[in-house]
């Protein structure tokens, strides 16, 4: 029955190129965009493999000590030209082998000295950043996942379009072409070329 239903859809006088042309590429476009949904997942669960497995990584090299401010707060600036300053104060600490760390180290803005604030080292007892946590790998895993789905889709999306215009610019070209032939025997009207006399 399919089949047959084609084989009408063929002949139908009513249904031009141009229209199966754009039915093919609407359904491509739409396959297209289960295929970029299909490998946003595939490129989100591999970054979010990944990142949790170099997130473990650096977490057994970074651990929590408590360190006390020997100084006031100040500010300083961020890391871009539209970041807020960051509130830092000196501040001393010992690491896991005893041994004394003296640094500025980022602290909250209403930290007064000698006050103790938690501080993140590394391995050598240097003030570092925490390890990425549960929320960071997620959203990363999110936006990777889906600037891939949107870059596919995207992409071809342009392509379909660009298509689109040309299927419609000849369609236009043809339907033009077609009425110049047909418009003077349906109005009655004579075309240029013919004579009062012309059947």
């Amino acid at each position: 029955m399919y089949h047959r239903r084609l084989e009408v859809e063929k002949k139908n006088p009513l249904k031009r190129g141009a229209d199966r042309t754009r039915a093919r590429l609407r359904a491509t476009f739409m396959l297209a965009c289960l295929l970029a949904v299909i490998c946003g997942a595939v490129v989100g669960e591999r970054a979010w493999t990944d990142t949790r497995r170099t997130a473990a990584e650096t977490a057994r090299h970074r651990h929590s000590v408590t360190a006390v401010t020997v100084g006031e707060t100040t500010y300083r600036a961020g890391s871009g030209p539209s970041t807020r300053p960051v509130p830092v104060a000196p501040a001393t600490w010992r690491d896991t082998s005893h041994r004394v760390h003296t640094e500025t180290v980022p602290v909250p803005a209403a930290t007064r000295n000698g006050e103790t604030v938690r501080l993140w080292v590394d391995d050598q007892g240097n003030a570092t950043t925490a390890p990425p946590g549960t929320a960071h790998i997620a959203l990363n895993a999110i936006s990777l996942g889906a600037g891939a789905s949107a870059g596919i889709a995207l992409a071809v999306g342009a392509m379909v379009y660009a298509r689109l215009r040309i299927v419609d610019a000849r369609s236009g070209q043809a339907w033009e072409s077609e009425w110049e032939s047909v418009e003077p025997r349906w109005s009655g009207r004579l075309r240029p070329e013919q004579g009062a006399d012309d059947d």
